[in-house]
C-alpha cells in the first residue's frame, strides 16, 4: 500500500484528488496539508511515502515545503502537481529536491501512474515538462565525454537509454522491448553507474545529446 499525504491550498482539489486516490486499491490518502509548514508536520507525524505537492500555497509554499521534507525525510518523495509549469517554478522545485512534476491539467490515469512510480523511485515528469528540461540542457551542456560513455553500453542498454530519453516508464519499456519489467530495472541501474547519471531526467539528456 502506497501512503499518499495531500498538499494544496484548495479544499476542492484535495477532495478530487482525494477521490482519485480512495479509487485504487494500492493507494492510501493518510493526510491533507493546506499549506507548506503543515505538510512539513503532517509529513513527521504521518511518514507517507509520496507527497502530492502544490507550489504556490500561504506562508510556507510547496517549493520550501520540498526542501525542508527532502533535507529531513529522505524516504518520502515528493510529486509536484501544479498549475504552473514554467521555467520559474520548475527549475527551483527540481532543485529543492521535487521527484516529478506533473500539471493538474494531467489525465487522472496519468497521475496514478505517477504516484506509483514515484512511491518506486522513478522520476515521472509531464512529457512537456520533460521535453523542456531536455531541450535545455542539451542547449547548456554538449559533454566531451558522451562518445566514451555510449562505447560502453550493451545494444540492449542502447535500446533502454533511447526509452528513456522518450519518457517512457519502466513498466512502457518493458511491454515495447519484451521483458520483465524488473530487466529494465536492471538496465536503467546499469546505465545510471556506466554513465554518472544520478537519476532519470540526466539519462533523458544524455540520450538526446547523443542522438543529436
Amino acid at each position: 500500500m502506497i501512503r499518499v499525504l495531500l498538499a494544496d491550498d484548495q479544499r476542492l482539489v484535495r477532495a478530487g484528488l482525494r477521490m482519485l486516490c480512495q479509487g485504487s486499491p494500492d493507494l492510501e490518502v493518510v493526510g491533507e496539508a493546506e499549506n507548506g509548514e503543515e505538510a512539513i508536520r503532517q509529513v513527521a507525524g504521518l511518514s507517507p511515502d509520496v507527497v502530492l505537492m502544490d507550489l504556490r500555497m500561504p506562508g510556507v509554499d510547496g517549493i520550501t515545503a520540498t526542501a525542508r521534507i527532502t533535507a529531513t525525510r529522505p524516504g518520502t518523495r515528493i510529486l509536484v502537481l501544479t498549475t504552473f509549469d514554467d521555467d520559474e517554478h520548475l527549475y527551483p522545485a527540481l532543485s529543492a529536491g521535487a521527484h516529478g512534476f506533473l500539471t493538474k491539467d494531467a489525465p487522472p490515469e496519468e497521475l496514478l501512474d505517477a504516484i506509483r512510480r514515484t512511491a518506486a523511485g522513478e522520476s515521472p515528469f509531464s512529457p512537456e515538462v520533460l521535453r523542456r528540461l531536455v531541450r535545455k540542457a542539451v542547449g547548456a551542456h554538449r559533454e566531451t565525454g558522451d562518445a566514451k560513455e555510449l562505447a560502453s553500453l550493451t545494444d540492449r542498454e542502447r535500446d533502454v537509454l533511447a526509452l528513456v530519453g522518450a519518457g517512457l516508464s519502466n513498466a512502457e519499456i518493458a511491454a515495447r522491448l519484451h521483458v520483465a519489467v524488473s530487466t529494465v530495472k536492471t538496465h536503467v541501474t546499469a546505465l545510471m553507474g556506466k554513465t554518472g547519471a544520478d537519476n532519470r531526467v540526466r539519462l533523458a539528456v544524455l540520450a538526446h545529446r547523443c542522438r543529436s
